[in-house]
């Protein structure tokens, strides 16, 4: 790389937005809901835009300029849904959403124009900034519920509170003979946000970690990883999390069928379930009945998921093509429920309902391109495998993680909404570049 296209700056910038996109309970109450990873997003922009301009460099990577193809159109839908908007308080929440839009998908474009260019070893770095961002809310969720646990304390109050002066807490499921049922949500804000948050790295690393060979380094780090992130991702109790892994591993099925079999996979997942297992003893009739709790499909929080998806009819006929608006669901939920608490719970309800068939449209295209992308990639792997490349044991493997954690995630929002959340644009980055990144040495 030639000394002029460095950027430490703006390089750091990116490392730290990375790290902390699911970072939610970080944020104020300024002109709305700011969160430090939109602060740092903001001076990332800035500082790309200005590194860019003072060396008049427009050259941007063809991916880049698809994903800015893909803001245009997002925007256009969310523009002229603003003329569905009949409230003071559906403009509101409409700005707010454009706000969030905006960073978000530039922050794709900008993101993907500088990891392309900056090579291999930039866009491995990113995704350990990633994974380790996640590995940071699994690590605290943990201590989280220790102390609430040991002493029905709320660790928040020590960390969270002095940095935003909001008030957050471990989540409640309810209680089971007078004992507190918690659920870690880490800094995500929900503890259903954090088990879909995390099976991202599960599903990214597993495949990678796999094909690892033997001896190496990371090997054991891998193992530790991914097994303390499947206990963290059991504690969560979150079945959208669960159902999206359960997909995501039977993607990853087919290519590495007899790996699932072989020692180095079972090792962790023993492991994992020995640790489950004592901690399920010592409390046996408790965690029988929480269990029951989570699997039952009566009561008041599953009913609530599938009753969300008794909206669309009713919107597509009033708005067809543009729906209510960016960001309006829970105008409308509250207008017919009187309820303020509660969002759609399920991403596509909130894609029909805000954005119309042309939003749902447009992102189904635009996840189309995201495996189109994979596919590439995948395709790459194989070529380097066939030219001798050491380094297509690391991008097939990379490429096929990435393929079951955007069918689990995509999956796991049936019931729950993530995808609208910034970490989502990061998975995005992550799955579009590496057909360009490793592509070049092809080219060589």
């Amino acid at each position: 790389m030639r000394r002029r296209d460095r950027a430490p700056i703006v390089e750091a910038l990116f490392f730290a937005t990375v790290l902390t996109v699911t970072f939610a309970k970080l944020q104020w109450e300024v002109a709305g809901s700011l969160s430090l990873s939109d602060v740092l997003t903001a001076l990332f922009l800035v500082a790309f835009a200005l590194h860019r301009l003072e060396r008049f460099d427009g050259r941007f990577a063809r991916c880049a300029g698809v994903a800015a193809g893909f803001f245009l159109a997002f925007a256009v839908v969310y523009l002229l849904g603003y003329f569905n908007l009949d409230t003071a308080q559906s403009l509101d929440q409409w700005v707010k959403g454009m706000i969030k839009f905006v960073l978000h998908f530039l922050f794709l474009v900008a993101g993907l124009a500088l990891v392309v260019r900056r090579g291999e070893r930039f866009y491995w770095l990113t995704l350990a900034a990633f994974c380790v961002g996640i590995g940071l809310n699994a690590v605290y969720g943990v201590a989280q519920l220790a102390v609430a646990e040991l002493s029905g304390g709320n660790l928040d109050t020590v960390f969270v509170h002095p940095l935003t002066g909001g008030a957050s807490r471990i989540n409640v499921f309810g209680a089971v003979e007078g004992a507190s049922v918690y659920r870690p949500n880490a800094l995500t804000g929900d503890p259903n946000h954090l088990g879909i948050e995390l099976i991202v790295p599960l599903l990214v690393l597993l495949p990678i970690y796999l094909r690892l060979e033997p001896g190496h380094r990371l090997r054991t780090p891998l193992m530790l990883g991914l097994a303390f992130g499947l206990v963290v991702e059991l504690a969560t109790l979150s079945r959208s999390g669960l159902l999206g892994l359960a997909c995501g591993l039977a993607v990853l099925a087919v290519p590495y069928r007899r790996k699932l079999f072989s020692a180095r996979f079972l090792l962790p997942l023993v492991g994992v379930a020995a640790v489950v297992l004592a901690v399920v003893a010592s409390r046996a009739d408790f965690f029988e009945q929480v269990l029951r709790a989570r699997v039952s499909t009566e009561g008041g929080g599953a009913s609530t998921h599938f009753r969300v998806y008794e909206f669309v009819p009713d919107i597509l006929a009033q708005n067809p093509l543009l729906g209510l608006g960016l960001n309006n669901f829970s105008v409308y939920y509250e207008f017919v429920t009187g309820r303020t608490d509660f969002g759609p719970h399920s991403f596509y309800v909130a894609l029909f309902v805000e954005t119309g068939l042309v939003g749902a449209v447009v992102f189904v295209a635009f996840v189309a391109y995201l495996f189109r992308r994979l596919s590439l990639a995948r395709r790459v792997g194989r070529t380097l495998a066939v030219a001798g490349d050491a380094v297509a044991a690391r991008v097939r493997p990379l490429a096929w993680g990435l393929t079951a954690a955007l069918v689990g995630t995509l999956v796991a929002n049936v019931f729950y909404l993530t995808i609208s959340f910034y970490y989502f644009f990061v998975v995005a980055l992550l799955a579009i570049a590496p057909a360009a990144v490793f592509g070049r040495r092809l080219a060589a």
